[in-house]
């Protein structure tokens, strides 16, 4: 590489790294005295004009220092990954012991990484709890609560359990229940319950007569369980430091914001469109699909627990301490899904 290309890298970098810190606009005088100063200021006015030409900057008023464009934190982001490579998070011990702890209670030593994640970064965490649909019925339970709600109980092979309550208008006695759980479990324990909501379900329904009414109605309320519980939810945390960050200055950037995290639906599209096998992802501005976020990041990582899939991450300005936060959203991941594995909690050295 060119030393004049090389040096035009480090001046992006330093001034990315400046404004993540300052949150102000960053001059030449500046890149001069405080990181090259083998090189006049003039040198690097000069390298300055050429990353506004190539929109990684831009200068917001006249006789301003500059601030980087959304292009601009992308190619930062490329510039820096050797670096973000080496950087290992140094808390995994913690977050290890948290799920060993909690071993019978997955939402609840979720709730506490996803806490620690928000506390560690002063932004906005959020857990989207594993995909129970990629897991495998070991067995169903169904009690009836009231006269018109049923409560299901859906255990998987892994050990994890869902509930679900469902209103049920259908008159179906005790007994009547209890005998089609038990030919409930007979037909699907052992298959995935995606294939069970996507597949089974029709095939049995369809072999059903129509004088076994009940049976077709329960087979209905089944597949709205299984509905409800195989979705991503997910849950956010953050602390008031959060909001005080100079992006929230105004109500409307804040209700933006909070508009935005409510729409649960478009998160996950994000998230599973995205999904290639990578170790994190980063989506800025525009890549958010709303423009009222033009000027917010979400870094999420991919991870299994008991073999089923879930993400956490971060959501906030998209001046964020890139380098602190990736290596442990992705650290974090990888300790959760090192640490469960199928049916079964990994302890450290296999201890």
């Amino acid at each position: 590489m060119k030393k004049n290309k090389k040096r035009l890298d480090k001046v992006l970098v330093y001034l990315v790294e400046e404004f993540i810190k300052n949150h102000e606009t960053v001059s030449s005088k500046l890149i001069c005295e405080k990181y090259i100063q083998d090189s006049s200021p003039a040198t690097i006015r000069i390298d300055l004009n050429k990353l506004e030409k190539c929109n990684m900057i831009f200068q917001p008023h006249t006789s301003a220092g500059r601030i980087p464009t959304i292009h601009g934190f992308r190619y930062y982001l490329d510039l820096i990954k050797p670096d973000l490579d080496s950087i290992c998070f140094n808390d995994a011990d913690l977050l290890r012991n948290i799920l060993i702890k909690h071993y019978k209670n997955t939402p609840l030593a979720l709730h506490y990484i996803m806490q620690f994640l928000a506390r560690e970064t002063d932004q906005m965490s959020f857990v989207a709890e594993p995909q129970i649909s990629s897991g495998y019925l070991q067995k169903l339970d169904v009690f009836k609560i009231s006269h018109d709600k049923l409560l299901f109980v859906v255990s998987l092979d892994s050990g994890m359990d869902k509930t679900v309550i469902i209103n049920c208008n259908h008159d179906i006695t005790g007994k009547q229940l209890e005998a089609i759980v038990r030919y409930m479990n007979e037909e699907f324990i052992g298959l995935r319950l995606f294939d069970i909501q996507k597949k089974y379900i029709g095939e049995l329904s369809e072999k059903i007569t129509d004088e076994n009414t009940i049976l077709k109605l329960f087979l209905e309320e089944l597949q709205n369980a299984f509905a409800e519980i195989s979705s991503f939810f997910i849950h956010f945390d953050g602390s008031i430091k959060f909001l005080e960050q100079p992006e929230f200055d105004d109500k409307t950037s804040i209700l933006n914001f909070l508009g935005f995290i409510q729409r649960q639906d478009h998160l996950v599209n994000l998230m599973e469109k995205a999904d290639d096998g990578k170790e994190y992802h980063i989506l800025l501005g525009e890549e958010l699909g709303v423009p009222e976020m033009a000027n917010f990041s979400y870094i999420y990582a991919k991870y299994e627990i008991f073999g089923i899939p879930g993400y956490l991450g971060i959501l906030g300005p998209v001046r964020m301490d890139y380098q602190k936060y990736i290596p442990m959203i992705r650290d974090i991941s990888k300790t959760i899904t090192n640490t469960t594995k199928k049916g079964m909690m990994v302890l450290k050295n296999g201890k």
